[in-house]
């Protein structure tokens, strides 16, 4: 460790304390609008020590000093992120669960909200007695929902599709690296997808693209760098919703369930969709915030 940090002050003339550095890369990224930024600068500086995040707040501790090589580094991933580059797609990775998977352009990076959809398939997966029942991940991304619910429920099959050639690179990376033996992943349109399994799918679950086309994201990570194949549903972002929900009652077998994530004033029209569909016990959920955030349904 002491080609990355030197721990005494007289050490070496070229060099510079590490939370001075912390601080500068603080106030730049709190400048360009980035709300946790003491987190983001401590990922951004463990990235190039090569440190967890618990281990540069021991550093900071120690008033460890850090070589101007690794300096410049540090504050040119700053200045990629005050630009708003996702910061998932500095570092290279996005963390979802127990799961670290791999990602960069083209391919949507998971969010948190994203983990208690997971956890419903899950939840639904583990009160079943069969012995090997279904899942299918309609429109994968990352994998991070296929490839969660493979790895906390090792018993279930698992089967996911993607439709995008510049995702599938990521997504193949991490069912490779992940080593997930009960999960399958294809490429091709989720409306059409495991044509084999009609009728014998216990659970359905997705994420899929929801909002409007001329709705315009907040946020400009999502704005600028997630892929519009993973974020636009038509005019009323509700296109592939529709897909999801025929293709779901397909795969279903009786008793089967579907749940998906959406935004949060869409719950009531998803419901409709549903019901004309003919699925049944149709019910939205509020993600951690209070907002509602997921729909789930039953096939008679």
């Amino acid at each position: 460790m002491r080609d990355i940090l030197l721990r005494s002050e007289t050490t070496m003339t070229n060099s510079r304390a590490l939370d001075s550095l912390r601080l500068q890369v603080m106030q730049t990224l709190s400048a360009a609008g980035i709300t946790d930024s003491d987190v983001d600068a401590e990922l951004l500086i463990g990235h190039v020590l090569g440190l967890g995040r618990g281990e540069v707040q021991a550093r900071l501790i120690l008033k460890d000093l850090v070589t101007d090589e690794h300096e410049r580094l540090i504050l040119e991933l700053t200045a990629r992120r005050a630009a708003r580059e996702p910061l998932q797609h500095i570092l290279g990775v996005a963390w979802f669960r127990s799961l670290t998977l791999e990602v960069g352009p083209g391919v949507f990076v998971p969010r948190p909200e994203t983990e208690q959809l997971a956890q419903m398939g899950i939840d639904a997966l583990r009160s079943l007695a069969e012995r090997s029942p279904i899942a299918v991940d309609l429109g994968t991304g990352s994998g991070a929902i296929a490839l969660a619910l493979a790895s906390e429920v090792p018993h279930a099959r698992i089967f996911a599709v993607e439709k995008s050639s510049d995702a599938m690179p990521w997504t193949r990376k991490n069912f490779e690296r992940l080593g997930a033996d009960n999960a399958i992943l294809i490429q091709g349109d989720l409306a059409d997808a495991f044509s084999e399994l009609d009728g014998t799918v216990a659970v359905v679950v997705s994420n899929p693209p929801y909002i409007p086309t001329d709705a315009i994201p907040r946020d400009p990570e999502v704005q600028l760098h997630d892929p519009h194949l993973a974020l636009y549903g038509g005019d009323d972002g509700l296109d592939v919703v529709r897909l999801v929900s025929q293709t779901g009652l397909r795969l279903a077998r009786s008793g089967g369930a579907l749940m998906m994530e959406h935004g949060e004033l869409q719950g009531e029209d998803i419901r409709n969709i549903l019901i004309t569909d003919g699925w049944r016990a149709t019910a939205t959920h509020r993600d951690l915030l209070g907002r509602d955030r997921y729909t789930s349904a039953t096939r008679p």
